[in-house]
């Protein structure tokens, strides 16, 4: 098939999109391995993560991890089933459940938490502190521009 003009584009990797999505499939790809090694996903880390600071409503976890209820549901029955959360009804509150973490869960937490802090030194070790701050403000200020507020679970 032969064409009347030439067609023009930019290559991939003349876009920061293409690196940002390269390096954190890289990031992220290492880090579900290793969660999967401890018997965890990426997103019950995040909710084990998120359950670590207090328990929380049904509602404000949904909140918290930018998940449908179904898909919170899911990530909770799988992380009771582990016997590493629990759900309870709350006090004065015939409906709503709080969700915690079970003695097992608060002793796994810092385990994956250190996971995570040595997969994040693996990638970005080798950067001076000064220019992973730098590189966080500026992610962080992306976020914030364009108003970006679900966790990444995923």
């Amino acid at each position: 098939m032969s064409r009347s003009r030439p067609v023009s584009a930019s290559p991939l990797d003349a876009h920061l999109g293409f690196w940002l999505r390269y390096v954190s499939n890289h990031v992220s790809g290492r880090f579900q391995t290793l969660l999967e090694a401890e018997g965890v996903t990426v997103s019950e880390w995040v909710a084990l993560r998120t359950l670590l600071e207090q328990p929380r409503t049904h509602g404000e976890l949904i909140q918290a991890l930018g998940m449908t209820k179904g898909a919170t549901s899911k990530v909770l029955t799988r992380l009771e089933d582990k016997g590493l959360a629990r759900r309870a009804l709350a006090e004065g509150r015939a409906r709503e459940q709080v969700l915690s973490l079970t003695e097992s869960g608060l002793r796994l937490v810092p385990r994956l938490a250190k996971v995570a802090d040595d997969n994040e030194a693996h990638f970005f070790g080798h950067l001076d502190p000064a220019q992973r701050d730098a590189l966080k403000s500026l992610l962080r200020d992306l976020v914030q521009h364009h108003q970006l507020h679900e966790l990444p679970v995923s």
